[in-house]
């Protein structure tokens, strides 16, 4: 089964990734596999301290895939997949795609802000051309109404 890959993360744009993710794989009759990844300046602190920070963002992590999860089996009939990973984005991302031979298309999320679409999307777009599935950028300002249109 194809598999959409989208990132998992604080952003406004990520809902519309998810979205789009979750639509496509519904009409496709593909998969959804949601990777967060945790920053590894998250834990430069003391061993223990490091512990319990990393067990507490699991659990943000958990929740806020529970909250897109509900959603995708709800509207979409989608059983996503949760991947978290530790590291830098980029390389894990890539790391992701490797380790998933199903995984067929990376689903970015866009920013609408002046300063441009996002680290994520600039770092991926800038090497999309050495990835071996192809990246969709969705506007994070996109409507529903035309998310559904579209895929």
């Amino acid at each position: 089964m194809r598999k959409f890959l989208v990132v998992l993360d604080d952003s406004r744009e990520c809902l519309n990734a998810m979205r789009f993710a979750a639509m496509r794989a519904a009409k496709s009759g593909g998969g959804v596999a949601i990777l967060s990844i945790i920053p590894p300046d998250e834990f430069n602190h003391w061993i223990g301290v490091g512990a319990v920070m990393r067990e507490e963002a699991r659990e943000r992590i958990h929740a806020h895939f529970e909250v897109f999860a509900k959603w995708m089996r709800d509207r979409q009939g989608v059983d996503p997949e949760l991947i978290i990973r530790e590291g830098d984005a980029g390389p894990e991302i890539l790391a992701q795609v490797r380790d998933d031979p199903e995984i067929g298309v990376l689903v970015l999320g866009a920013s609408v802000d002046k300063k441009g679409p996002g680290p994520l999307v600039t770092q991926m777009t800038r090497n999309a051309g050495a990835l071996p599935i192809p990246v969709t950028i969705v506007p994070g300002d996109l409507s529903k109404e035309r998310l559904e249109a579209i895929t």
